[in-house]
């Protein structure tokens, strides 16, 4: 069983400057050691983990991540699935999904699966290759020759920031849903770039779970020019958002010494910007669940299926576990993400004290599960290519695949914009 060690509130200057940083989620700046064997460390008010052991190996990281990368190669040239139907046969690859939207007139669609199957990953997996070699390697000059954000740095922030995006195990669920919707219907087999995706999605997922960001942090050394400093751990200080980091007043919009994000206090307009982005999802969500995703014509008779319809025709083929699975990431999920940014919104307007710890975690959980949401948006992109039989069968992408791709990016860019800290900053820092 882990256990946790609570952290102090920063009240004098040690001698390691790396050991400062400021909870991303509630705000206090605190002391954060390097962790031993066996605890991980917590925010001494939200109980954020904001670091675990430093016995992990960057190593086997490195070899998992290059491993998924070598895998995803195969996986985005060769055949994902072929079908077979009416002594047609028909076979597709991670991009024949693009290349059915754009031609079927979809080409917003055909850019948002383009970007989140194929473009985002790569470049995810080449920026985590190349920081996790270079820190393994130690060839980060050292902090006292560098008068700059350290290169490595700058590229494990992108890595952050498009982690989100990058979504192969999404994709990989969407296919496991599509080649059973399809399997019903038709005689369908998995292609070697099937077997490679689900190979490089749970090496990634499982070299994702041994990262320690604070640890590689630590390891990319830097060169502070001056010291915070406040009377206490509840003073809002320029913190990056990236690397937690914190800063004195004076260097407000500018660049962190570390990863050269820029240094806020919080969030430029955070709860504005979240409005909009909420209210804008809530509109999108009724013609998302109204309107038909799909439609599927079998000799000249269309029949159109929203995605409600789509989990009812699940539970029709006894496949409890995927309906349940497609209910939650497409139903439920964006609707309890729209109703719990709304909640935390009008309580950190309100300045309430209640349940601070519980709306923070809340708000964790809204960030982590956004982007399973996408399900359904790659799973239509699979039978649009897959199932062209001329007019025997043919599946078409319809409006409401359109809206519900941006209800999930709407939220997803929601959850971003918002800044938990004010919800701490409203009450006073008071749980």
């Amino acid at each position: 069983m882990r256990r946790a060690e609570r952290l102090a509130p920063y009240e004098v200057p040690g001698p390691d400057e790396r050991d400062l940083v400021a909870c991303p989620d509630c705000g206090m700046w605190q002391r954060c050691p390097p962790v031993p064997a066996g605890f991980h460390a917590e925010c001494g008010r939200c109980r954020r983990v904001l670091a675990g052991p430093r016995a992990r190996s960057l190593q086997v990281s490195l070899a998992l991540v290059v491993a998924a990368s070598l895998l995803w190669l195969p996986a985005c040239i060769e055949p994902l699935m072929h079908v077979t139907a009416e002594g047609a046969e028909r076979q597709s690859a991670l991009a024949s999904g693009v290349g059915a939207l754009w031609a079927g007139g979809f080409p917003s669609l055909a850019v948002v699966v383009a970007a989140f199957s194929i473009v985002v990953p790569w470049a995810y997996l080449i920026l985590l290759v190349c920081v996790l070699a270079g820190v393994s390697l130690r060839r980060t000059p050292s902090a006292a020759r560098r008068e700059s954000a350290s290169p490595l740095a700058i590229l494990y922030r992108w890595a952050i920031a498009l982690r989100p995006w990058a979504m192969i195990e999404v994709y990989l669920l969407g296919a496991c849903v599509a080649y059973s919707r399809l399997e019903k219907i038709a005689l369908v087999g998995i292609g070697p770039a099937g077997w490679c995706l689900i190979a490089a999605a749970m090496l990634l997922f499982i070299a994702d779970a041994s990262l320690d960001d604070s640890a590689i942090w630590r390891l990319l050394p830097f060169r502070r020019t001056s010291q915070p400093t406040a009377q206490g751990g509840h003073d809002p200080l320029p913190t990056c958002v990236v690397c937690d980091l914190t800063a004195p007043q004076a260097r407000t919009g500018e660049r962190c010494p570390r990863c050269h994000a820029r240094l806020f206090v919080r969030k430029r307009a955070s709860l504005e910007r979240t409005w909009a982005l909420v209210l804008t999802g809530f509109l999108l969500f009724i013609p998302a669940n109204l309107l038909p995703v799909l439609s599927i014509e079998q000799f000249g008779r269309v029949e159109p299926s929203t995605i409600l319809g789509g989990v009812i025709e699940l539970v029709h083929y006894g496949l409890w576990p995927l309906a349940a699975i497609v209910f939650t990431a497409s139903i439920a999920i964006p609707l309890a993400k729209l109703c719990g940014l709304s909640w935390n919104l009008f309580m950190t307007q309100r300045g309430s004290t209640r349940l601070l710890i519980g709306r923070t975690r809340l708000h964790r959980v809204i960030e982590r599960l956004g982007r399973w949401s996408n399900i359904d948006v790659f799973m239509v992109s699979i039978l649009v290519a897959l199932v062209q039989f001329g007019q025997l069968t043919r599946v078409r992408a319809e409006d409401g695949l359109v809206a519900f791709a941006a209800v999930v990016i709407v939220t997803m860019m929601a959850s971003n914009c918002f800044d938990s800290r004010l919800m701490w900053d409203s009450a006073g820092g008071r749980k």
